[in-house]
């Protein structure tokens, strides 16, 4: 018996003894991998601040546009947003890697993701419109998109250093990883949704504060984080309903200077479907760290956004197709308690943390 049945089975095994329905496990036999657009038109929304704003925005709008919004709306995905300021308590102001908590385990999360589940604006601010469906489909989002800013790109620890037993508020690579453990537990209970974490862009080299610690460390240990998202993180949970773009990979090379984009080459840093082999291609032949498409800032300019954009939509399709073709069914769904910090009484931990967690 493989490690993944054992898992799905001690999954269903720990919802069954809560009085939750059954679980169906994946099918071990899946459809290929496709890049097609869904054939109906899918509720999308992307919780973001500036750079994310300015990835949404119509190429033309400003330097720093990605031109994602559309070309998400042209592959019939309906595409609404946060934004600094929105939802419950203003939570929308706190998108940082120690904040994830709050949306996904604290103890307003369900006012918070049913915000998130039924947003239909755009919210657009200051960063750029961006064209979308003129029809709003029915029902809730069904894709939550969501990512840091490159601030948390500057962070500490070491780049092995193990996940925290219970998240913080530092900007360390342990507590990162425990920040993520932690919201996984969340995804587990709403496998009708999918969720797409978009790793934090790069700071520029010249962006890092003065510090004790080295840019190049703190760099690195940014460097470290991403990776273990892509290849740690997921790799003992059992559904298809969670999924990574490094967003910071890709804009980790260029095509010789922060102007010339190095999209379809060969070589270079990308996160990518590609058409000729029929597969995703995670690549870093370029050994950096840094922001390659600065602005005057760690803001990546139009060329960096416009070489995510390319890259993404493809993929998105290619993880919308997985999780709908292994879709899990619960009888009704549960929101689990999940232990975020030891001073709050009203957070304890759940029989799910039995499932592996990553190292």
């Amino acid at each position: 018996m493989t490690a993944m049945v054992l898992l799905v089975a001690l999954f269903q095994a720990l919802l069954m003894s809560m009085s939750i329905g059954p679980v169906r496990a994946p099918v071990a036999a899946t459809p290929p991998d496709s890049s097609a657009p869904p054939t109906t038109t899918v509720k999308l929304v992307f919780i973001h601040h500036s750079t994310g704003g300015y990835w949404l925005a119509d190429v033309g709008e400003n330097d720093l546009a990605g031109g994602l919004g559309r070309a998400l709306s042209n592959t019939n995905y309906f595409v609404s947003a946060t934004n600094y300021g929105w939802g419950p308590s203003g939570v929308g102001d706190r998108t940082d890697i120690p904040n994830w908590p709050e949306w996904f385990t604290g103890a307003d999360r369900g006012a918070i993701m049913q915000a998130v589940y039924d947003e239909v604006d755009q919210n657009i601010g200051d960063y750029g419109n961006w064209g979308r469906r003129s029809v709003i489909p029915a029902g809730e989002n069904t894709i939550i998109v969501f990512k840091s800013c490159f601030p948390n790109s500057d962070m500490y620890g070491n780049p092995d250093d193990a996940p925290l037993a219970t998240p913080d508020d530092s900007l360390t690579v342990a507590n990162a990883k425990a920040v993520y453990n932690a919201i996984l537990m969340y995804f587990a209970t709403r496998p009708d949704k999918l969720f797409i974490v978009i790793t934090a862009p790069p700071l520029a080299q010249g962006d890092y504060p003065p510090d004790s610690v080295s840019a190049a460390h703190r760099a690195a240990n940014a460097r470290a984080f991403n990776d273990w998202l892509m290849n740690n993180w997921l790799a003992t949970y059992p559904f298809k309903n969670v999924a990574v773009f490094d967003y910071y990979n890709v804009m980790t090379s260029n095509g010789g200077n922060p102007n010339a984009t190095d999209v379809g080459w060969v070589n270079g840093n990308h996160h990518r479907w590609l058409a000729s082999t029929g597969a995703v291609q995670h690549q870093k032949t370029v050994n950096n760290n840094y922001a390659k498409y600065p602005s005057g800032d760690s803001h990546p300019n139009t060329v960096g956004q416009q070489k995510a954009t390319t890259e993404f939509v493809p993929l998105l399709n290619v993880f919308y197709h997985r999780w709908k073709a292994t879709a899990v069914t619960l009888n009704r769904f549960v929101y689990l308690p999940v232990a975020q910090h030891d001073s709050d009484p009203g957070m304890t931990r759940s029989p799910i943390h039995a499932l592996s967690r990553p190292q």
